[in-house]
């Protein structure tokens, strides 16, 4: 994604409540959160110097560490102030926004009760998740071998750092046989989500998504279904079976990163980038902009 290794970026980080050079921004080959991935975090965007829904994502970030048992000691208002402040220092309107939070390196083991609750920001400049020329024409995904699971086994409602573990390797598997990303199927068959997106379905002008039951309900998610219902389109949060891709005739993608992805084809099923994903990624693109910078235009 960058020529530079990201360890070896310009600029600062904010770490524990100081701004640090970015070299300078390390931890303990020890450290709990690197071993068994007692870790959370965040993925979010700026643009025009402005952090799109800041305080929903440092919410989740706490709820997420809260479902792993632990506190960041660093409220939701410090963490929003840190980020601004951040970007600022940085000197980027349009960028990406990483907070972390993971238990330190004081205890080594399963348990770490009395580790210290580490939390960092990063902000880097990244362009489109997709590549741009790909994305208009839509982007086409294998199907992933591995399942989102069971929420009797993983803290599903946590952007918990484990449970990407499968997601890097169905994604590394998608790449290696030419596709951008890859459908993920839950522990019952059903269709989840991709790898790090959400993901939507069109047919006879209804909209069907699947229910958040046991991965991630995004910010992005949620945001291009209040965008959908603005414009008038029936949208349908539902159990979706793999055969019924068969019939849907658009599909499309949604996250921080992703934002609205138009998608041509997952596995054997194929797909039209028609007028529901192109009107939404456009009603994305502005709402996404900053209402100060919307209404001096005006």
């Amino acid at each position: 994604m960058a020529s530079v290794p990201f360890d070896q970026l310009d600029g600062s980080i904010w770490m524990n409540g100081a701004f640090v050079p970015w070299a300078d921004a390390k931890v303990h080959v020890l450290s709990h959160g690197l071993h068994y991935a007692s870790a959370v975090f965040e993925g979010e965007r700026a643009y025009g110097g402005e952090i799109f829904k800041l305080t929903e994502h440092t919410e989740r970030l706490h709820e997420s560490a809260r479902i792993l048992g632990f506190t960041i000691p660093y409220s939701v208002a410090e963490i929003d102030d840190a980020c601004r402040s951040l970007l600022k220092k940085q000197g980027f309107l349009d960028a990406y926004v990483r907070p972390i939070a993971w238990r330190g390196s004081e205890q080594m083991g399963v348990s770490a009760q009395n580790n210290r609750i580490n939390c960092a920001i990063a902000i880097w400049q990244w362009p489109s998740y997709f590549d741009p020329a790909q994305k208009l024409k839509g982007i086409r995904l294998d199907i992933a071998e591995y399942r989102r699971p069971d929420p009797r086994t993983a803290p599903c409602k946590s952007k918990a750092a484990g449970l990407y573990m499968i997601c890097t390797l169905s994604k590394h598997a998608a790449e290696a046989k030419g596709y951008a990303d890859a459908l993920m199927f839950d522990w019952r068959g059903q269709v989840a989500e991709a790898t790090g997106a959400n993901v939507f379905f069109v047919k006879d002008g209804v909209i069907h998504t699947p229910k958040p039951d046991c991965f991630l309900d995004g910010i992005t998610r949620r945001t291009v279904i209040e965008l959908a219902r603005r414009r008038g389109y029936q949208l349908v949060e539902r159990a979706i079976m793999p055969e019924e891709m068969e019939g849907f005739e658009q599909c499309f993608l949604t996250g921080t990163a992703a934002e609205v992805t138009p998608v041509s084809e997952i596995g054997p099923y194929r797909f039209e980038v028609g007028e529901i994903a192109r009107t939404l990624m456009e009603d994305y693109s502005a709402e996404v902009q900053p209402r100060h910078a919307a209404a001096a235009a005006e």
